[in-house]
Order: structure tokens, then C-alpha cells, then sequence
């Protein structure tokens, strides 16, 4: 159950005194050992309630009965395929979400691994689009201590809680393991994609220990931050009179997740999983050192009948703390069984002095090169691109993590050092801005090599037999034993240090690398890709921390938009039929079972005809044409831009220059109804309007620019004159019940221009009293301003209660009205509003949404969607904190200023001006904004 006092305490900062005895801090202040003074703690023995999920009410449920038809039938016929409905919300999990989450491992779109902040390794995604929640529990890290004279032996897995199974007589299994520790005394503190546990006495008084687990997520470093693997590098200080010896052991099952280690044929060499996935291949490894023994032991089982048990291996360890060393001559097992479990080992033995401190680094790694969709093309990962598309790749690279691990951390801290430093900001957005973009990897992502297949870049590469464990060796720089081959360290700058207010994001040129094609999920439970309606809030992440991701993105968008798929398609809302995608139209998502080649899974509504997608296209294409300065990349998406915008015209019924909504859901609130021209829609249209018109100028399209200044001159007027009611924009203009509501996001548009640099849509006052209007009824009326900004309210200050959307809070749109706020000088309503989120998702007594924040909560904590992409809008806020040179050093005077209408007003020929393209895109070498000086 939730506590009661959510709503009523209020902690800005978390600092570690609290968690940990300045004596363990002191003892750890050396080798990043120690965490940060920001990040998000938890004690280990803290319960993980069980999460609750939304439901609809009887009237939501009565309006939709006919989709709930249509939509079982159609997940139905799915699986009849063997493919699973990007959206079922029928379907439950056998694993009830808790909250249990921590960081995940690895970097971005290799498949990741999830680790709970109890130590569990969870949330499995090796292969694209499957989720497995459930924990590995033979997968854990444990620790065995004898000190001279022997009165003082300790054993335990260093994860709290109790195996199901404990005390089961003669179980041979992993319940025969020593579960000893309370978790009392043991805490967990996350930023990531670093987490910090430490064991403060815990299982011996006398032994301070720290875990740090470290990845390779490095913004603007595009092939690190490609790479499947993971560091646990442990601290270990003696404070007791007696040397003592410590052995670590990291075990491992030969598993991706769920049942998969029952289905048999696996062995310690690349395996086949289920359906003809393509094969995995896990590596452990430790390092050795001069004072760190490593041992291996290749295979163990979990059942009696096994060669070696895990009671036996546990026994072993218990008895030496470490395995033979024999075992590195074994060679490849025995494969397994249908419904036996292998498993492997590695031990790092080394004595600790009275008062002396010791360092021991393990590794993870998988390799999974091919990613192969249901119905589509089989590509490689973007790490093939270094590492080559062998399965026993896996080895290579966890020797080059524990090579490189320590690089990681200096850059990790270049790159966050300036904002943690920030006394301007609050203590819980500084964490919780980094801890977000762990959906960056656990949200379903795959980065393929766009290149010829690959080739392996390493040097002296050898074909060896693979086994799941490797030993790192130390007495030689880069040599390893019979398990790992001889390789050469690789080394890859990255400068991206935030000095002052503003950045500089990267430049471009035609040489640039390329850096293949990037996908990610809505969201575990949407499986759509780059969902691009929510990309719009999510894509400030990806913009910041990875700009050539973000544009190759929009480049695959560009080239959507030129293109049609006359496949039929029914849509399940109405049981009508359409084709799959129109020209012009922005597509709802690049695809599911065959991505790039099949888009618009989602087939709830028809999207081409949604008004919100082909805006929010125009107005992500200029913001990032304005941050980048990339001349090349504005000319080669222009001809999609301008496709967009025309596309709209047929949406203007009326001929105001206003596109008109047309009585269903038709945006990215598929559940709302708009009648009329809406406050969210028709934002975004002015918005795109000048967006273009700005853009058309600076390369030199002047006609076009024209086409839109006349378009927006017409629509502006018109849209406050249906919409502005003194205090803020009504919903829509119809007369439907809740047209007069107050939109948490009708400034979504406003947003945008200010974050481009544009000049603002409405006047300042127009824009603060609506933002105070959805401060003061959105917010603060909902717990106190505890849970973010509910979507609707009516003016009277009830929730709107039209729909199931219309009173959820969701949390990407809480972010992106706080990011909103910023850029309009209301920085305290901002960070308030914001902070409802952190309260109810992310603090210790909220309701345990950490590192799966979910799409939508309702006002009782009732959660739609885990693990979602919008909530990466955090980074829009800090975008509008810090936006950069290029953005805050253009001429602050209004585009549309600088275009003259002829005479004849609206242009009747579409015309592309190519000519003209492409003769400012040769002239302009070096570009910002400050191209509004020249004279085109």
C-alpha cells in the first residue's frame, strides 16, 4: 500500500548522510567508490509494492465496446501469425510490475538488461520487441570472507530476501545458497548510467563494501554508446584488525529471460533461442591482478543429475573461495537438456589488509549481432561495425570493458559535472533528469549498421571456442587467457562538456560519420517504433545527448512523408478501411514487424488523418535545423516539409488558414474527441507555419515563405478569436461538454517556437495567463500540486471526466508544460509542476514508478503503460535552460517581418524552388541563424 504522508512530505534532496554513516563515505572517497550527493537512494530492504494498474470505467467501457471487439479479434488473428498486436491491453503479464527497478545495463540498441535496485537482473530485451519482466535468480553476485584464525566466516549472495524455495530439503538448487542479508544496513543510489550499492557491514560488521555498475551510455560518443556490455567494479575496505580474505562470485544462467533456460540445447558456445531468433552469447569475466585471484567454473546445474549442482558449487566456494584452476582447460559442455538450467562462474579471490582497501572489476557482456524482425529483413547491430558480426564477440568485449571502463567514468562525469554543480537547480531534477533517460536503453532500442555488412575492426581477432566465462589478466597490458582473445585497446574522444548556460552542439558536413538507423519503442507495452506523435516531446533526449541519432531519425521521417503504402488496412475505432500509409501524410510510427518497409502499425484510427503529426514533423525538422546549423540536412528534408504543409490545406475547410479538427480523436489524445479548431492542434499548425515560413527563408524559398506568412496572418486571428476566452484557450471551439476545459498542453506549439528561437505565437501576456490558468487549476488543484498536470479540468475546477485521457495525468506532458513555463520566465510554477512527477513517480514514498515511468497516472495512482517514451521530455526543460549559441544568439526580430507578400496573396503554384534550394545550401558553408542578416 501506498503511504499516506505521500502528499504531505515534501524532500527536495536526498543527501547521503542519510542513507549511509559518514564513515562509509569517508572510507569510499577515493576511486568514484563512494555515490554521488545526487542520486536516487534506496534502502535495499525496502518492500516493492506491487504496482496497480488503470482500468476504465463502465461508461468509458460502454463507449468502447465495439473497439474492444474489433481490436480482440484483430490480436487474435496476430497470433494465429505468431506475432504479437502492437497494442493489447487484454493481455497480462505473468509477472505483476513492482517496484523493483534500477538502472539497466549496456548501452543503446544492443538489447538490455535491467538490474532492480535489490540486485536482481530483470526486464530482458535481447531480442526487439519482446519483454520478459521476470527475474533471472540464479544471476547474482555473492560474497564469501574468512579472516585469520578462522572464528570469523561469512557467506551470502549479496541480494536481500529469501528464496522461494530456502530450507527445502536436499534441493540441489540455488535455494541451497546462503540468502543472509537483512538489506538493512545495505543501500542502492542510482544516476544513471551509474549505480552505486553499498553494503555497510552487511554480511560482515567489519567489511565496507561498494558496487558501482558503470555502461557505456556516452552522449555525442556514437560507438561506445553502441556496445552491450556492463562493469560491476567492487571497493572493498577492512575496517577490522584481522586480514581477511574475500572471494566475490558472479554466477550466471545461460538464459535471455523468462523460460528460456528450459528449452534445452544450450551449451557455453553460441545457442539458438526460440522461433529462430538469431543466436546470443553471454561473456562474465573478472580481472586479475597482482593481488586478485580468478577462477572459473564453466558449467553448473540447477537441478540433481547435474555434473556440478549449484549446492556443490556453492559448497566449493563456502570450503576454498575459489574453483580449480583446471577449469580453464575443460573446454565446451555438455548442451543442455528441455527443462535443465546451465550455468557459469567466476571468482575473484584477493586478501584485504587490517585497514586496507582492495579493487576487483567484473564484466558483462552479450552478443546478439543480428537483429531479425517477424516479417521483415535481417540487419546487423551497430557494434558489428567494431566488433564484427561473430556471436563470440561477447568475449572481446567484455575484456574491453574492464579495459575501458574507467574512460567511461571520466567522460560520464565531463558530461554531467555541470549540471549536478547547478545550484540553481533542485536536488530531484538533477537526478531524476539523468535517471529518464534510462528509456534511452531499456525502452526497446536497436541501432543497426546502415553500412555493407560488417567487418571486425579489432585487431588480431581469433576464432576461439566460446564458453560463457572469461578470465582478464593483467601481466600484460592487453593479454587475456585461452578463453579471450589478444586484442588492442580502442580508444574514441568525445568532448561535450556543458560550460556555461548555453551549448554548442556539434557541427556537421557531408563527411560526417554515418551512424546507421536508430529505433525505439513507445514503450514495452505499445510496440510501435519511434512513435512519432511522442517522439515530439521524447526527441529533446536525443537532440541534447545524440544529434545525428535525432536527425538521421527525422530523415527516415523526411523520406516516410514522400512515400505511400496502398496496402488496406482496417482501422479498428470505426471498423473502416484505408490504406496503410498516404503520401504526405506523416506516418503515426515507423512499423513493427517489419520496420522502415511497413509502417503505421497502430491502426486504432486512421492517422493521415490526425492533425497534429504533419505539424509536429515541420516543427521538429526547424528546431533541429536551428540547433544544428546543418545546411545539408535542411535542404534534403525541405521537399518533405513543404509535402507536410501543403498536406494540411485540405484540413482548412473553411478558408481561414486554420485547420478545423473533425469530431473523433484525431491527434495524439486518441481518446479525446476534438470538435472544431482545438487549442493543441491549431497551436501547433501556427506554429508550424511560422516554423516553415522561417525555414523557407533561410534556404532561400521565398514563395514558400510567402504561402505560409499569408496562411498564418489569416489563422492566427482566428484561432484567439474562437479559442481565447480572457484566461486561457478553450479545448476546442464545438459545444460539446468539456469544449471550455483547460488543456494542460494547448501551448504545445508555443513550446516549440520558443524553443526554436522564434518569436512567440501570442502575446506574453496571453501566454503567462494560460500557463498560470494550468498552474494554478491543472496542477495545484490535483493532491496539492503532487502529481503533475492532469490533461483536462473544467473551469469550475473538477478533472474533466469526458474520457479516460482527459483525466489522466500524463507525465511527458508535465514536462513539457514545465519546459513551457521555463521559456516563458515561470521558473518556480516549472519546477513545481514538474516535481509533482518526481513525488508521485520517483520518491521514496511515492508509488514506485523509478526506472519505468509510465505514459499516464490517475489522481488515485492508478498507472496506464510502464516504461514509456514521452517522460524524456524532461529534456526539453533542460533544453530550454540551457538551448544553444545558435538558437540564443539569433537576431530576436520577427520572421515574418522579413517576407513580403505580392500582391496577388495567396500563391496558387506549389512550384518546388529547387533552384533556389540549392543555391543557398552551396553558398552557406558555415550557418546559423544569423543567416537572417544576408540578403537572399
Amino acid at each position: 500500500m501506498v503511504s499516506g504522508n505521500l502528499f504531505h512530505c515534501r524532500k527536495n534532496s536526498w543527501p547521503p548522510e542519510e542513507y549511509l554513516s559518514r564513515t562509509a563515505l569517508q572510507l569510499f572517497d577515493f576511486d568514484s567508490a563512494a555515490p554521488p550527493e545526487q542520486a536516487w537512494r534506496r534502502r535495499l530492504n525496502s518492500h516493492a509494492n506491487i504496482l496497480k494498474e488503470f482500468s476504465v470505467t463502465f461508461t468509458e467501457a460502454i463507449k468502447m465496446v465495439r473497439l474492444g471487439i474489433r481490436l480482440w479479434s484483430y490480436i487474435r488473428e496476430e497470433a494465429s501469425h505468431g506475432r504479437k498486436a502492437p497494442i493489447d491491453p487484454f493481455t497480462r503479464e505473468s509477472c505483476k510490475p513492482s517496484a523493483s527497478q534500477g538502472v539497466p545495463l549496456g548501452g543503446m540498441g544492443s538489447g538490455s538488461i535491467s538490474r532492480g535496485f535489490r540486485g536482481e537482473f530483470r526486464q530482458w530485451q535481447i531480442i526487439p520487441g519482446l519483454c520478459e519482466g521476470s527475474p533471472v535468480m540464479a544471476n547474482q553476485f555473492s560474497i564469501f570472507i574468512s579472516r585469520d584464525g578462522g572464528h570469523k566466516n561469512y557467506a551470502s549472495v549479496l541480494a536481500p530476501g529469501q528464496h522461494e524455495a530456502l530450507g527445502k530439503a536436499g534441493d540441489q538448487g540455488i535455494s541451497s545458497w546462503g540468502w543472509n542479508l537483512s538489506g538493512q544496513h545495505s543501500t542502492y543510489h542510482a544516476l544513471f548510467p551509474r549505480a552505486w550499492t553499498i553494503y555497510d557491514g552487511e554480511p560482515d560488521p567489519e567489511l565496507k563494501i561498494s558496487c558501482r555498475q558503470i555502461s557505456p551510455f556516452i552522449p555525442h560518443n556514437y560507438k561506445d554508446s553502441s556496445l552491450p556490455t556492463a562493469v560491476f567494479v567492487y571497493t572493498l575496505v577492512n575496517t577490522g584488525k584481522e586480514r581477511a580474505k574475500v572471494s566475490l562470485l558472479f554466477t550466471w544462467a545461460n538464459s535471455i529471460g523468462g523460460v528460456s533456460h528450459l528449452s534445452g540445447d544450450h551449451v557455453n558456445e553460441p545457442f539458438m533461442t526460440a522461433k529462430g531468433n538469431p543466436p546470443v552469447t553471454f561473456a562474465i569475466a573478472a580481472c586479475e591482478t597482482q593481488n586478485v585471484n580468478v577462477t572459473v567454473l564453466p558449467c553448473f546445474g540447477l537441478s540433481e543429475g547435474s555434473g556440478t549442482t549449484a549446492k556443490e558449487m556453492w559448497n566449493t566456494m563456502v570450503k576454498d573461495g575459489q574453483f580449480s584452476r583446471e577449469n580453464f582447460n575443460s573446454g565446451p559442455c555438455m548442451s543442455s537438456s528441455p527443462g535443465e538450467t546451465l550455468c557459469a562462474a567466476v571468482s575473484a579471490s584477493a586478501w584485504v589488509e587490517p585497514h586496507g582497501k582492495c579493487t576487483v572489476a567484473f564484466s558483462l557482456a552479450w552478443s546478439s549481432p543480428k537483429v531479425k524482425f517477424l516479417k521483415g529483413s535481417s540487419y546487423h547491430r551497430r557494434y558489428t561495425q567494431f566488433y564484427g558480426t561473430s556471436e563470440l564477440a561477447a568475449k572481446d568485449l567484455a575484456h574491453d570493458a574492464l579495459t575501458n571502463y574507467k574512460r567511461w567514468e571520466e567522460d560520464i562525469e565531463k558530461w554531467q559535472s555541470p549540471i549536478l554543480n547547478d545550484d540553481r537547480l533542485p536536488e530531484w531534477y538533477k537526478f531524476t533528469l539523468f535517471n529518464e533517460l534510462y528509456f534511452l536503453v531499456a525502452g526497446g532500442t536497436v541501432w543497426i549498421d546502415s553500412s555493407s555488412p560488417a567487418t571486425n575492426m579489432r585487431n588480431n581477432q581469433k576464432q576461439l571456442t566460446n564458453v560463457e566465462t572469461a578470465e582478464m589478466q593483467t601481466n600484460g597490458p592487453n593479454t587475456v587467457n585461452k578463453h579471450a582473445t589478444n586484442s588492442s585497446c580502442y580508444s574514441t574522444a568525445a568532448n561535450f562538456g556543458l560550460e556555461s548556460d548555453s551549448k554548442e552542439l556539434c557541427s556537421y558536413n557531408d563527411n560526417d560519420e554515418d551512424v546507421g538507423r536508430f529505433l525505439y519503442l513507445e514503450g514495452v507495452e505499445y510496440i510501435m517504433w519511434c512513435t512519432y506523435d511522442v517522439h515530439f516531446y521524447a526527441s529533446f533526449a536525443l537532440l541534447e545527448l545524440f544529434p545525428k541519432i535525432e536527425l538521421s531519425i527525422q530523415k527516415e521521417f523526411a523520406k516516410a512523408v514522400l512515400s505511400e503504402d496502398g496496402r488496406k488496412v482496417k482501422f479498428l475505432a470505426e471498423g473502416n478501411w484505408g490504406i496503410r500509409k498516404v503520401r504526405g501524410a506523416v506516418p503515426h510510427d515507423l512499423g513493427t514487424h517489419d520496420p522502415w518497409s511497413e509502417m503505421n502499425a497502430y491502426n486504432i484510427h486512421d492517422t493521415s488523418k490526425w492533425k497534429d503529426l504533419n505539424p509536429k514533423f515541420v516543427l521538429q525538422v526547424y528546431r533541429d535545423f536551428s540547433a544544428t546549423g546543418n545546411m545539408s540536412f535542411g535542404v534534403d528534408v525541405w521537399p518533405s516539409v513543404r509535402a507536410a504543409m501543403e498536406y494540411m490545406e485540405q484540413f482548412d475547410r473553411d478558408n481561414d488558414g486554420l485547420i478545423e479538427n473533425d469530431g473523433f480523436p484525431d491527434q495524439t489524445y486518441d481518446a479525446w474527441t476534438v470538435h472544431g479548431v482545438s487549442a493543441y492542434c491549431g497551436c501547433l499548425w501556427l506554429a508550424a507555419l511560422q516554423a516553415a515560413a522561417a525555414m523557407a527563408l533561410q534556404l532561400g524559398d521565398r514563395d514558400f515563405a510567402e504561402w505560409c506568412k499569408t496562411k498564418y496572418l489569416k489563422a492566427k486571428p482566428v484561432f484567439e478569436s474562437k479559442l481565447w476566452n480572457g484566461s486561457y484557450f478553450n479545448y476546442d471551439s464545438g459545444s460539446s461538454s468539456n469544449s471550455k476545459s483547460i488543456q494542460a498542453d494547448q501551448l504545445a506549439g508555443q513550446w516549440y517556437t520558443a524553443s526554436s528561437g522564434l518569436p512567440s505565437l501570442f502575446d506574453d501576456h496571453k501566454i503567462r495567463s494560460a500557463l498560470q490558468k494550468i498552474y494554478d487549476f491543472n496542477v495545484m488543484k490535483v493532491k496539492g500540486g503532487r502529481m503533475g498536470a492532469v490533461n483536462g479540468m473544467h473551469p469550475n475546477g473538477k478533472v474533466d471526466e469526458t474520457c479516460m485521457q482527459s483525466r489522466e495525468i500524463w507525465t511527458g506532458v508535465t514536462y513539457g508544460v514545465a519546459a513551457t513555463m521555463i521559456l516563458a520566465g515561470m521558473e518556480e510554477q516549472a519546477f513545481t509542476t514538474a516535481e509533482g512527477i518526481f513525488t508521485a513517480g520517483w520518491s521514496e514514498e511515492g508509488y514506485g514508478y523509478w526506472f519505468q515511468t509510465p505514459e499516464a497516472w490517475t489522481i488515485d495512482g492508478h498507472f496506464r503503460s510502464l516504461i514509456y517514451m514521452r517522460p524524456l521530455s524532461i529534456w526539453g526543460m533542460q533544453w530550454a535552460l540551457s538551448m544553444p549559441k545558435a538558437i540564443l544568439e539569433a537576431p530576436k526580430i520577427n520572421v515574418m517581418d522579413r517576407i513580403q507578400l505580392s500582391p496577388n496573396g495567396l500563391r496558387t503554384s506549389h512550384t518546388h524552388n529547387e533552384t533556389g534550394v540549392r543555391k543557398i545550401a552551396t553558398k552557406a558553408k558555415c550557418f546559423g541563424n544569423s543567416v537572417f542578416h544576408c540578403s537572399c
